[in-house]
């Protein structure tokens, strides 16, 4: 990598501060003096700028406890007209007008923040660099950024990366970036993403993310829709896909590639050390000009939808959103900052997804903690190997992620001994019986029993080890939905599952499980200064889900319409997902509006309870999507475990051990997909049929039950284009991908009862 010439002071065991050694950073720093000067003039600067714009047309209203801050009428949002205790119901104080002021499509609008009259919500509002300053001189010193190249550990602690960002920024700017014009960034996760990133926000443009797997296509659109002046690749295979679609770029200036050497040379095209060099030089006057100018409700980042229902959208996100997200999360899951103990987390989840933004870069430079960098292989096997050697605080996993490690472990434990399967299955029913019971607030939870004790030195601290979770306190899932059998089987080991849930528009959390608010299945409890609310409920109390708080977007870029769709008149955010609260206030996801099956016969099915239901039923299954919508009954596509293409992760025919293990204890002798697909295997077809008239018999009704099913050739997957980036589920893409075979479904509509797939009485 040609970020750096030098080694900085690679991470203590705990991952704390290390003093640097004296490092000549060339590339960094230009070798200036002037950018290693005390960060207390940068802060001052900073609350110089702030004070300067808060002055001006202050409002009479004050906000805080004890400092009384004000917050100028321009970002206040007078909340007085909307009921201000948490919406339990539908009854929620009309505004006298639309709240029109709270959102806007423009790429240079401003929008009222809504900040509350105390707790967290009133918090003074920052901006990026603001942010990044104040961690600037509150961990100057501590390590901020860690990777490997080859077998060398190198590292950036805080003041190096602040100086790397405004170098990059410089460079920007002389590469003529415009005030709000894009900085698309196409590749995987590094210390130049980050830079790319943040260096886009301070010289006063949008940081964009643009997701590896887009065609040239996509990236040509999203490119387009955000006006990006520069585009920054990761290798030469990205940089092809933006070359075919160069011609369709009117206001792209300048293309960086950051990793490899250039194999051809092209006007315009920079590698990674060529564009840092470009702002060395540069004055620091134009830089902090636009700096000082930035306000927090202005647009900093754009979150474009991996467009699973039509053309992405780009999702605005203000300064206040990301800066108020990243302190009302930290506080929400406690982390603690870097001067008590560094949180540590392992950067490999598509950055261009604001889930990963928020962790690795925002929250984690909220609390001065250290992003470790996995390597671009990490979903393919590696990442595993990064987390023993890394030994994280905190990890991240979609759901796909953590079913791998589930299926990796029940593939190792089938081949032990008799005697270590009997330990790991009873230290599982104690692991699991214990936490549930702590769950419960039982009595059994008042003390912890010996039998826990001895199976947590026994098995549960050797499995922590054996995935470099030793040191992880929290383990998040999100992103997607994740089935009870997995949340079950890491409880049972005694690594609990925290989920969280938002979206893209509510600048990533909106709710999280926390210890002391875990409930198995529930997505926890929101964020404080969030507010939620349940539309439209039933008489289960099941409703539309809608959010209230600063992390809220500004709108849909250019796309009135569809901004004014997902806010209401009054500012809710309503998220189109189904869910319902228990007495206890947690919040259970229950379906989405959008994927809802509605039958011929009128009845609404949430199609994910019954698909989870299908793959705890069934553990050859990986991937199961039902069918309905407007037909006479309810069929199922399914696709078994299959290893995948270590480069392309493409599903392979080859079964995975632990299906092949399956299909041998049915009395099937299948090795590979093809032997199994469409029905070829009369055991494996028993045993589905078994399953699915079991998940059958707990139906609600007859229009629940699931009467066809086909196994299909081949598993789901990003390359095939059934998952999207996050691997969450693309149903219309299945359903066009696989007409001929859901049309074969219901050609014999007089009657879905079938000789092969025959019906159990109901």
């Amino acid at each position: 990598m040609q970020l750096t010439v030098c080694e900085s002071a690679t991470m203590s065991e705990d991952g704390g501060h290390q003093q640097p050694h004296s490092v000549g950073l060339m590339e960094l720093r230009c070798g200036s003096g002037d950018n290693t000067a005390s960060v207390d003039p940068i802060l001052d600067k900073a609350n110089e700028s702030s004070e300067e714009e808060f002055s001006a047309e202050m409002d009479e209203e004050t906000i805080g406890h004890n400092n009384a801050v004000k917050v100028p009428a321009e970002y206040a949002l007078n909340t007085q007209t909307v009921n201000t205790q948490r919406p339990d119901s539908l009854s929620v104080k009309a505004t006298s007008a639309p709240q029109s002021n709270l959102w806007t499509c423009q790429r240079d609008g401003e929008v009222k923040l809504r900040i509350e009259d105390s707790g967290l919500a009133a918090e003074t509002p920052l901006t990026i660099h603001q942010l990044f300053a104040s961690s600037v001189k509150n961990f100057g010193t501590y390590t901020a950024l860690s990777w490997k190249e080859g077998e060398q550990k190198k590292s950036l602690n805080y003041m190096e990366y602040y100086n790397t960002c405004r170098t990059a920024a410089k460079s920007f700017l002389k590469l003529g970036l415009q005030r709000f014009h894009g900085v698309g960034i196409l590749g995987f996760n590094s210390v130049e993403w980050f830079v790319a990133d943040i260096g886009a926000i301070l010289a006063g443009g949008f940081a964009v993310g643009i997701y590896t797997t887009n065609s040239p296509e996509a990236c040509q659109y999203v490119a387009e829709n955000c006006k990006a002046n520069v585009l920054v690749v990761e290798n030469h295979k990205q940089l092809q896909k933006i070359l075919q679609v160069q011609d369709q770029l009117p206001h792209l200036k300048a293309i960086i590639q950051y990793k490899g050497a250039l194999k051809e040379r092209r006007p315009n095209l920079y590698t990674w050390a060529e564009f840092m060099k470009l702002g060395c030089d540069e004055p620091d006057g134009p830089l902090d000009d636009i700096i000082s100018s930035q306000k927090p409700n202005q647009c900093c980042t754009l979150i474009y939808t991996s467009g699973t229902t039509g053309q992405p959208k780009g999702v605005m996100l203000s300064h206040d959103n990301m800066t108020w997200t990243a302190l009302s999360t930290s506080r929400h899951v406690s982390l603690t900052d870097a001067t008590e103990s560094q949180e540590v987390v392992v950067s490999y989840l598509p950055l261009s997804h604001i889930a990963a933004q928020m962790v690795d870069i925002w929250i984690n430079m909220r609390v001065g903690g250290v992003t470790h960098f996995a390597d671009p292989d990490a979903l393919k096997g590696s990442l595993v190997d990064t987390l023993k050697e890394v030994r994280p605080t905190a990890f991240l996993g979609v759901p796909r992620v953590w079913e791998k490690m589930q299926e990796k472990m029940k593939s190792v434990g089938a081949k032990s001994s008799a005697v270590r399967r009997k330990v790991a299955a009873w230290a599982k029913d104690v692991g699991l019986q214990t936490n549930l019971s702590k769950m419960n607030q039982s009595s059994a939870a008042d003390h912890t029993p010996l039998s826990y004790q001895i199976a947590k030195k026994l098995v549960f601290k050797k499995v922590r080890k054996a995935l470099g979770l030793d040191r992880c306190h929290r383990c998040y899932t999100g992103a997607a939905p994740i089935t009870r059998d997995t949340l079950e089987f890491f409880l049972s080991l005694d690594i609990k599952l925290y989920e969280l849930y938002g979206m893209s528009e509510s600048t990533g959390p909106h709710t999280v499980s926390i210890p002391d608010a875990f409930w198995l299945t529930s997505c926890g409890k929101e964020l404080p200064g969030c507010k939620t609310k349940l539309h439209n409920t039933d008489k289960d109390g099941i409703g539309e889900i809608c959010f209230w708080g600063r992390h809220i977007f500004m709108g849909y870029l250019n796309m009135m319409d569809k901004t004014e769709e997902a806010l209401d008149a009054e500012g809710w955010l309503h998220s189109g997902d189904l869910g319902k609260r228990d007495q206890n206030g947690f919040l259970f996801i229950t379906g989405r509006i959008k994927e809802l099956i509605i039958t011929a016969g009128g009845e609404n099915i949430p199609p994910v309870p019954i698909e989870d239901a299908i793959k705890e039923a069934l553990p050859l299954i990986s991937n199961a999507m039902l069918i309905g919508d407007k037909k006479k009954f309810l069929s199922m596509l399914l696709t078994v475990k299959c290893q995948v293409n270590a480069e392309t992760a493409a599903p392979l025919d080859d079964l995975t051990p632990e299906a092949v293990e399956i299909c041998k204890k049915l009395g099937s002798q299948a090795t590979r997909v093809s032997d199994i697909a469409g029905g070829r295997d009369r055991a494996i077809n028993a045993a589905i049929q078994e399953g699915i008239n079991r998940v059958n018999e707990k139906a609600t009704s007859n229009a629940q039950r699931i009467q066809k099913w086909l196994i299909l050739e081949e598993d789901f997957s990003i390359a095939g284009g059934e998952l999207g980036p996050t691997m969450k589920l693309k149903r219309p893409a299945v359903a066009e991908k696989y007409k001929v075979q859901i049309d074969n479904f219901y050609k014999e509509v007089t009657s879905p009862t079938t000789p092969d797939n025959p019906l159990p009485p109901k």
